[in-house]
């Protein structure tokens, strides 16, 4: 096979990436592995329905965003921060309690 034709592929398919991560469309991962979008979040979490459930995260455990001045999965910055969301089984989001007693939220808690 040509080397130059295969390294060229992978330059493109590098630079295809780096373009979606930094265009806004997706936000880059803050660490090896994480999900970048919220698709991939969803695909992550597993078959079946699935929904956002805000407030129940413990600090860098969220799904993708959380909010102004954070980026993508794994950036909320306190436990049960109430703008970030974890994708959980349909129907199940406010049966799951929070740390101080209250349950999740299908929109996000204020503070």
């Amino acid at each position: 096979m040509n080397t130059s034709r295969l390294s060229g592929s992978i330059a493109v398919a590098a630079a295809a990436g780096l373009a979606a991560a930094c265009s806004g469309g997706a936000d880059a991962p803050t660490e090896a592995g994480a999900a970048t979008t919220e698709a991939e979040a969803l695909a992550a979490a597993g078959g079946g329905e699935k929904e956002k459930c805000y407030g129940i995260s413990l600090a860098g455990k969220n799904d993708c965003a959380a909010g102004p001045g954070t980026s993508c999965a794994g950036t909320s910055t306190v436990d049960y921060q109430g703008n970030a969301w974890t994708y959980v089984d349909a129907g199940t989001c406010e049966t799951i309690e929070r740390g101080d007693g209250s349950f999740g939220s299908l929109s996000e808690i204020e503070a």
